[in-house]
Formats: structure tokens, C-alpha cells, sequence
């Protein structure tokens, strides 16, 4: 059963940066597509960041373009999400999704959506609380 763990998340003035990992435990086979959402209180899951390495895709939401980078080390299999320029509206629980049908493509932030109930695991999620 594979098994995602998040660390990173903590609280950060405006202007700061923090590093989010993700961990991927007991995969024994490749995991094609990894994958950073958030969530607020009261608001929608809405999707961050995703690398498609079969693809070579990587898909940024247009608020974190420029400010977050979403990166990869397969030896440790962990996927990161460094975040820089951390504004107040980016204060939400963080999650880390793992694994698309390959017949499901993430190729924009349009897709972030509807790739929600395609991903096959997600993890518990780390928070992140940015104060202005």
C-alpha cells in the first residue's frame, strides 16, 4: 500500500519561503504524475503544482506562478515544493497527490480540477500559515 507522508509546512511571515516534501512509502512500482493541492477553511481544494515525468509536464496554478517550484528526487523518492514569496493567501493546508490513469493528461492549470478524484493517493497534509 503506498503511503504519503508531507513535512515542511510551518508558520512564515509575508515575503518568506518554506520547503514542503512529500515522501512516497511502499511504492513498488513508478509513480507517473506527483502533485501539490491546498485547501483553506471554507474553501475548495484547488491544485498548486504537478510534475508528469512520463510527460515531462509540469503545471503551475497562475497564483503561484513565478513564486513556487515543484521538483523531484527519485532516488529518495520524495517530490518537493519550495515556496517563495509567501503571501497571506497562501495560508492553507497543503497536500500531496501521487499517481494518474495514464489516460488522464495534466497538461494546465485548467485540469487541476477534474484530475481531483483521478489521483490514486494522497497524503495527510502539512499546514502552512502565512502572517502579514
Amino acid at each position: 500500500q503506498v503511503r504519503l507522508e508531507e513535512s515542511g509546512g510551518g508558520s512564515v511571515q509575508a515575503g518568506g519561503s518554506l520547503r514542503l516534501s512529500c515522501v512516497v512509502h511502499e511504492s513498488r512500482f513508478s509513480i507517473n504524475c506527483m502533485g501539490w493541492y491546498r485547501q483553506a477553511p471554507n474553501k475548495e481544494r484547488e491544485g498548486v503544482a504537478s510534475l508528469c515525468t512520463g510527460r515531462g509536464v509540469t503545471v503551475y496554478a497562475d497564483s503561484v506562478k513565478g513564486r513556487f517550484t515543484i521538483s523531484q528526487d527519485n532516488d529518495k523518492k520524495t517530490v518537493y515544493l519550495q515556496m517563495n514569496s509567501l503571501n497571506a493567501e497562501d495560508t492553507a493546508m497543503y497536500y500531496c497527490a501521487a499517481d494518474l490513469p495514464n489516460r488522464f493528461s495534466l497538461s494546465g492549470p485548467g485540469d487541476f480540477v477534474a484530475a481531483v478524484p483521478m489521483w490514486q493517493y494522497w497524503g495527510q497534509g502539512t499546514q502552512v500559515t502565512v502572517s502579514s
